[in-house]
This record gives structure tokens, sequence and C-alpha cells, in this order.
């Protein structure tokens, strides 16, 4: 019985050391080992996106229609930028670049289980080397 008693009696303290130092973590910081994590880059306003990041940032919440064939298409973060979610939580968008005969390098990067309600959107206008998390 005296065994039982300091097992639950050490099985107690580990439980508030932990909630301890949960506790004092900053906000966004998850557990090691989850496979998610936090984006702790800088942002950018919906209104301070070029026009044409504006449009298409609307299209998205309309579900479209999108210009380019690959809008929507699943993103699959190979880079690691932006933080780690299974495969296909993320979609990417193209911001029309004046004057490019292509894509060009600018996206919309959005993340969540409906494509029409993302959880959040990022904005790269390098291809993918940095984002800003869009924020209204």
């Amino acid at each position: 019985m005296l065994k039982a008693w300091g097992f639950l009696a050490r099985s107690s303290v580990k439980a508030g050391v932990l909630a301890a130092v949960m506790a004092a973590l900053p906000p966004g910081v998850q557990a090691r080992g989850s496979g998610l994590s936090a984006f702790d880059g800088p942002v950018v306003a919906v209104a301070e996106l070029p026009p044409q990041g504006r449009k298409t940032y609307a299209l998205i919440f309309e579900g479209g229609p999108f210009p380019y064939d690959k809008d929507g298409s699943v993103f699959g973060n190979r880079e690691r930028n932006l933080p780690r979610y299974p495969r296909g939580y993320y979609r990417e968008y193209t911001v029309k670049t004046p004057g490019s005969r292509d894509r060009g390098a600018r996206r919309i990067i959005c993340g969540g289980q409906v494509a029409t309600m993302p959880d959040t959107c990022y904005y790269t206008q390098d291809h993918y080397s940095s984002f800003r998390r869009i924020v209204n």
C-alpha cells in the first residue's frame, strides 16, 4: 500500500511540474513531437497587400473562380517556412504580377480544412523564400 502512495505522489508532482512549465510557455508554443508549430514571422494587413493580392485574397473566400489552373492546388511546404501540418492542409493561389508572362513569384498560401474558410493565410512575394501572415 505504501508503494502505491509513493507512486501516486511522484506522479502528482510530475504532473504539477509539467503543468507549471506549460503555463510558463508563451502562447502558440506547442509540445515537441506534435508535428505542429506556431508561425512567429512578420505579418501584413490585407490593406497593405498589392491590389492583385487583395483581389486573390477575396477570391479565396468566395471560392473563385481563379485565373490560373494551379490555384487551389495543394502546397507541400517543402521549404518548411510555414508551421508544419499534414499534407493537404495548405493550398496555394497566384497573385498576378503586372508585366510577368508567367505566374510570377507572388502567392497566397492558406491553411485549413475548408478552402473557403481558411484558418490562416500567408503572402509571399519571393516564391516561398519568405512569408508574412495576413491579418485583417
